[in-house]
């Protein structure tokens, strides 16, 4: 049950970046649809959780240290290469938008130059890189359970002191703007782009776990969370949206409103929530090009760290509108792959024996 919890836990961490934490992902993808974005919410719970099972399962199956090897075994050479580019691209780019989302944070919260958060947490993750990747689950897994007792609160807030009709708030919640095209694409996209984003460290943490079964209910139950915490954000930011609507930090804007204090706490759980992610693209993408641990692993790391930092400086709303549903887009061969992967792995075995 531990390591069920604590697979379940990490793989929250690795998904929950800037934007979902924030609340920047959850009113672009579902607030914006209005109540159809509880549709969406539910749709997103169950395709997390069947997908997140897959991707821990198929680490610790093939006992991995790397996506490459899994993601070439279930989609063969060709299309391997696609998908091998589209996680690597996937990778990069949104360890670039969580360098961005933690000069943000700071900025909206407490005023600093956005240099400052993108600067610290460039340094964090640095360190953190040097670190053997059962450290680095540990890490992201642990700081998972504060968030979810923070969104838990928030959202209460948020439901009781409500103010307005469904149907008014409905109607702001519809003309904030999206690029995607209704609920429906929208949900399947945001679960494509996370999948994109969480697959390499997923696999890779799936390896680390020496039973298949114990990794695939890990991933089960943390894609079920995962799934329950966007809807109850979602609803937070609904409820709020007239006061929160056009913020780059939503769910840090309902808790500042709330008391400044908690607004502080609140920003510091982001930050940490960013990091979590920033860990988790960065190792990943330094991972497909070297070994964990290695020096060449560690000089990798840190020219990826550099470049991703200067790229960081784009801005973090404008990536996420526009970086983030591209990615979703392109995932959605992953997620095709990731669907048919058992039956691939077990032809591939009965063709052995």
């Amino acid at each position: 049950m531990k390591n069920i919890l604590k697979i379940g836990s990490a793989f929250i961490g690795v998904i929950v970046g800037a934007g979902f934490a924030s609340g920047q992902e959850i009113l672009q993808y579902f607030t914006s649809f209005g109540t159809l974005g509880i549709f969406g919410a539910i749709l997103s719970t169950v395709l997390f959780s069947c997908i997140g099972m897959l991707l821990v399962w198929l680490g610790s199956y093939t006992k991995t240290k790397s996506h490459k090897d899994v993601i070439y075994r279930i989609s063969g050479r060709y299309l391997g290469i696609v998908i091998d580019l589209i996680l690597i691209f996937t990778l990069f780019g949104v360890g670039v938008v969580m360098l961005a989302g933690a000069g943000s944070n700071l900025n909206q919260q407490f005023g600093l130059p956005i240099f400052v958060g993108t600067t610290l947490m460039t340094i964090l993750v640095l360190l953190t890189g040097f670190l053997k990747v059962n450290r680095v689950v540990s890490i992201i897994g642990s700081i998972t359970p504060v968030l979810i007792i923070f969104v838990i609160f928030i959202a209460i807030y948020s439901f009781i002191t409500m103010e307005g009709t469904f149907a008014s708030l409905n109607e702001v919640a519809q003309a904030t703007p999206t690029t995607l095209p209704n609920w429906f694409i929208s949900s399947i996209n945001y679960v494509s782009f996370n999948i994109a984003v969480g697959a390499s460290m997923s696999i890779v943490m799936g390896g680390a776990e020496k039973s298949p079964k114990t990794a695939a209910i890990g991933g089960l139950v943390g894609g079920l969370v995962l799934g329950i915490m966007i809807l109850i954000i979602h609803l937070a930011i609904f409820s709020k949206i007239e006061e929160v609507g056009t913020l780059d930090m939503p769910m840090l804007g309902i808790v500042s409103n709330l008391s400044p204090t908690l607004g502080i706490v609140m920003s510091l759980v982001i930050f940490t929530m960013i990091y979590n992610t920033a860990v988790g693209m960065f190792f990943s993408f330094s991972a497909r090009f070297a070994e964990s641990g290695t020096q060449k692993f560690k000089i990798f790391f840190v020219i990826t760290m550099i470049v991703g930092y200067l790229a960081s400086y784009v801005g973090f709303t404008g990536l996420v509108s526009y970086f983030y549903p591209l990615i979703g887009y392109l995932g959605i061969i992953l997620i095709i792959v990731l669907l048919a992967a058992p039956f691939i792995i077990k032809r591939q075995v009965a063709k052995n024996q």
